[in-house]
């Protein structure tokens, strides 16, 4: 019984992992399409890097070597779900022509957001 529980945290875990990997692949994807100005290029910059760093750091959590360090992981990732969130904001007020595909991004970096504070007030 106890490696069946295992199975199903480590499922968890590889489902979080594909879900924030998605996340960024969504953010590159609807990036792409969006116009090349003075404006959207420092912006998708930044959104791409903190989409990609929400998956980045909560795999290293996943091998983190203690407690302290899967908390603090963790708290990484959260913090760049938040930024990721203030730059779809941006986005959005800069592109208001692809605001529903943004703004689903947007949702999503809350929820993720929200999964990984979830996770840190559990371990705590």
């Amino acid at each position: 019984m106890g490696q069946r529980m295992e199975s199903k945290e480590t499922n968890r875990y590889r489902e979080l992992e594909n879900r924030t990997a998605t996340f960024a692949k969504q953010t590159i994807g609807v990036c792409l399409k969006l116009p090349r100005n003075r404006v959207n290029d420092p912006l998708v910059s930044q959104v791409i890097r903190a989409s990609g760093s929400v998956g980045a750091n909560y795999r290293e959590a996943n091998e983190a070597l203690g407690k302290k360090d899967f908390v603090y992981r963790l708290g990484v990732a959260r913090k760049e779900a938040k930024e990721a969130q203030y730059w779809f904001e941006l986005l959005v007020e800069a592109n208001p022509l692809q605001r529903e595909a943004l703004t689903v991004l947007l949702r999503e970096a809350e929820e993720l957001r929200n999964i990984l504070s979830a996770i840190i007030n559990k371990v705590s």
